[in-house]
């Protein structure tokens, strides 16, 4: 149908009402706030009230910048080298997040075939060599000239996208087993490309931001309890396999990994020297912390105590040069962040916007907890950034990106409620 679309009703419904009785046309009317009150229909006709500049949900973005400005200085300090770059990043997200945030996201879910399948082709092009860098043992990346695209890290939020689009489309038979059957064989793909990189942080990441995404959208109790009653026993197996030797599931890097978080003082010289100098340096950093940018020798930056200060141990920085107040601030920044995007998602207005804030809110947090508590020592050593804090240009504009579609949502239920 074609529609008919009338701006500045006003008080006056005669136009809603003429318009009523236009044959063969889809009326559509955009009005001011003395309509929004007669309901989301008025006569039977439909009536859209634009967003204004007030709805933009500003103390996320105060959020967003106020941790990357943070991530920035501690990026400068633990390595100089890295600050520019970080600083445009940032740039470019905002700038990205701020065209994103007034796209709708109704409009581009409804690519979800082409999101997966970029996504997909993204994850096995860098596994290509001569396309994909190698570096550390790892095919992780893409050399595009003025940096490395990381592409597992966009992959995230079109995944997110992808199902959320799914899900929608599924509502109400998410939990037949024909359904099920389908999703996780469509998210098995990337993460077994993923994991071929090898990348198996990555990885189980990807894998409980899915599982987190079925529950949001409707997953029935009595399927979670089943498989809850089969993979916590699982895991233990899987645990009291890996840890023997001649063991073939993990490769020897990773399966030291695992024994030198269960045996510390044993794996100390080697495998645990990170992860106990992490700590050490957290604990030495006390109330305020050392200063940033600090030249002493002793420094876990400095003294070469732990490599790549800048990406996975960045919050054993903040701990040391900012002490117990620095890091609280930097976990309450992103635990407010990950509440503003539940937020956003308990009032969106349709599954699909539910779960791209509650997806994007579960990767903040599955995040933030693997990267600090690895820097804590509370799981086995593990290469996953914390959020806007982390030097990594793909990692921080992909956030960026998804707290633009999170926005986006926001102002889509604003409007469903002033309607």
């Amino acid at each position: 149908m074609e529609k008919i679309i009338i701006f500045g009703v006003g008080k006056n419904l005669d136009y809603l009402l003429q318009a009523q009785y236009t044959a063969g046309f889809d009326v559509v009317a955009y009005c001011d706030n003395d309509i929004k009150k007669q309901g989301a229909f008025v006569n039977g006709i439909e009536v859209i009230v634009p967003c204004k500049l007030k709805d933009y949900k500003f103390s996320l973005v105060i959020l967003v910048l106020t941790i990357s400005l943070i991530g920035i200085l501690v990026v400068g300090s633990a390595n100089q080298s890295y600050q520019n770059r970080q600083i445009v990043g940032v740039v470019l997200g905002l700038c990205v997040m701020a065209v994103v945030s007034l796209i709708d996201y109704v409009w581009i879910v409804g690519f979800y075939w082409i999101l997966y399948f970029s996504s997909v082709f993204m994850l096995a092009i860098v596994l290509i060599p001569g396309i994909g860098v190698y570096v550390n043992g790892a095919r992780r990346w893409i050399d595009i000239g003025f940096t490395n695209f990381q592409p597992s890290e966009l992959a995230k939020i079109l995944l997110i996208l992808f199902f959320s689009r799914f899900i929608m489309k599924h509502e109400q038979d998410l939990s037949e087993r024909q359904t099920i059957i389908k999703a996780v064989v469509l998210i098995l793909i990337p993460l077994v490309l993923i994991y071929k990189e090898p990348n198996l942080s990555t990885t189980i990441c990807t894998a409980l931001l899915f599982c987190f995404l079925m529950y949001v959208g409707g997953l029935s109790y009595r399927f979670i309890g089943t498989v809850l009653l089969i993979t916590i026993p699982a895991a233990i197996i899987f645990l009291s396999i890996v840890v023997q030797p001649n063991q073939k599931i993990l490769d020897d890097y990773q399966q030291k990994r695992i024994l030198a978080w269960l045996d510390p003082e044993e794996y100390a010289s080697d495998e645990a020297y990170q992860q106990n100098n992490s700590v050490m340096a957290i604990g030495s950093g006390q109330l305020t912390g050392k200063g940033l940018n600090n030249n002493t020798t002793t420094s876990v930056k400095n003294g070469n105590f732990i490599s790549e200060p800048q990406t996975d141990f960045i919050f054993t920085v903040v701990g040391e040069e900012l002490g117990f107040v620095g890091g609280c601030t930097v976990i309450v920044l992103l635990f407010l962040i990950t509440l503003e995007c539940l937020n956003v998602a308990r009032k969106a207005k349709d599954i699909a916007g539910t779960c791209i804030a509650s997806g994007m809110a579960a990767l903040v947090g599955f995040q933030s907890f693997v990267n600090l508590s690895v820097a804590t020592g509370l799981i086995p050593n593990t290469g996953v950034t914390l959020p806007f804090v982390s030097y990594g240009m793909t990692s921080l504009v992909s956030l960026y990106i998804g707290m633009g579609f999170v926005l986006n949502v926001r102002l889509q239920c604003v409007r469903k409620y002033n309607n």
